[in-house]
């Protein structure tokens, strides 16, 4: 698929009249280096361009004059700057039974195809907040809290077992959200490690997915794989010691404040004035909930399960990649690989933004995910 993308325009070219709705180890995704020092960051963008890899078409996105402060809130309901575009769909929460726990769910829209979000490490629906309003326009949308994770039950994994958090585990409870709650098919738009979810729920259920937008997926290079035989037993040694001893908790205690939160989020932002303290509250209320250290824990020692390459092959569904280019976590040289994967119809980066794209520029994720959704309803 990946050389017929090739031959057509890139699909996100009517972005240039578009705007959005609203102007720890990788808390987000986990990255191989964590500084806690304070980072300036990059500036705000002036002009964007979205460049496909595949297609070699380049064009530019201007941001419209005009766009609310980062810090200010816009309810819902609230029409964009500028020009009317009428008012936006109102987003309910709900909470769903899984195996007896209780997940929290957000949704808006009521008809149109059905896309289900899914956040990355640390995160929850909440960070979805720019996109959901916006898509549900013209779908069915709805973001989910995966087990674990923000406003979800915490199970403790050293009574339910060491290998509850898995891919394998949420990729199980996406599938069996899309059954009970949406109740049919579904596009999986994805951010980071909620990237290997939706693959892997793919993998496992087919018919369930009906295609996947992969934003800055988690490359996963501290897995077991990716590492060298003489690295592997300190490796091995380090999650011990994180999970048995105080220094887990003493280092969960390190990243769970306000400052670091908001240090950590600068480092994966390029455009720092997205990181606004209603963001900073987003990821780290619920890391204060009871349970949510023996989470976080648990998945920086899993360092084994599935990586991108090994589930990409096994997707049967049309696949988009796109890439923040200041992404320090998981770069954009390494991410263009999964351009040659058959299943990848188009790999598309976005400059002048970082690891979150969903958050920081959902003026260009928002009508990406829109077209690719058109293409394939």
């Amino acid at each position: 698929m990946a050389s017929a993308a090739a031959a057509r325009p890139l699909p996100v070219a009517s972005l240039s009249a578009r705007r959005s709705a609203a102007a720890a180890p990788h808390l987000l995704g986990f990255p191989s280096r964590l500084n806690l020092k304070p980072s300036t960051g990059g500036a705000p963008r002036s002009s964007l361009r979205v460049v496909a890899s595949s297609s070699k078409v380049e064009p530019v996105e201007e941001r419209i004059p005009g766009t609310p402060p980062a810090d200010v809130s816009v309810p819902a309901d609230a029409s964009p700057p500028g020009p009317s575009l009428g008012l936006l769909p109102q987003v309910s929460t709900g909470t769903w039974k899984w195996r007896g726990y209780n997940i929290r769910y957000q949704q808006a829209g009521t008809s149109g195809p059905a896309l289900v979000l899914i956040h990355g490490f640390g995160a929850n629906s909440d960070h979805w907040r720019k996109n959901i309003p916006v898509l549900a326009k013209a779908n069915r949308v709805y973001a989910i809290d995966l087990i674990g994770y923000g406003y979800s039950d915490k199970p403790n994994p050293r009574e339910i077992g060491e290998n509850f958090y898995t891919f394998e585990t949420w990729g199980e409870q996406l599938n069996k959200f899309c059954a009970e709650v949406v109740k049919s098919e579904a596009f999986f738009i994805c951010n980071s490690i909620g990237g290997l979810v939706g693959l892997q729920a793919a993998v496992m259920e087919p018919q369930k997915c009906k295609g996947i937008v992969l934003l800055d997926i988690s490359l996963r290079m501290l897995h077991i794989k990716k590492q060298p035989w003489f690295g592997k037993p300190f490796i091995k040694s380090f999650q011990s010691l994180l999970r048995n001893t105080v220094v887990g908790k003493l280092f969960f205690n390190a990243v769970a404040t306000p400052e670091s939160v908001k240090n950590i989020l600068c480092q994966c932002y390029y455009d720092t004035s997205a990181v606004t303290d209603e963001l900073v509250q987003i990821i780290l209320q619920p890391g204060l909930d009871p349970g949510a250290v023996d989470v976080f824990l648990e998945f920086i020692c899993y360092s084994g399960g599935p990586l991108p390459e090994e589930l990409l092959p096994l997707v049967k569904c049309p696949v988009l990649v796109a890439w923040g280019e200041k992404d320090p976590w998981e770069p954009v040289d390494l991410g263009r690989a999964y351009a040659s994967f058959d299943t990848v119809e188009d790999f598309v980066v976005l400059p002048d933004v970082g690891h979150c794209p969903q958050d920081e520029a959902p003026e260009l994720v928002n009508p990406l995910v829109e077209s690719f959704v058109q293409r394939h309803s």
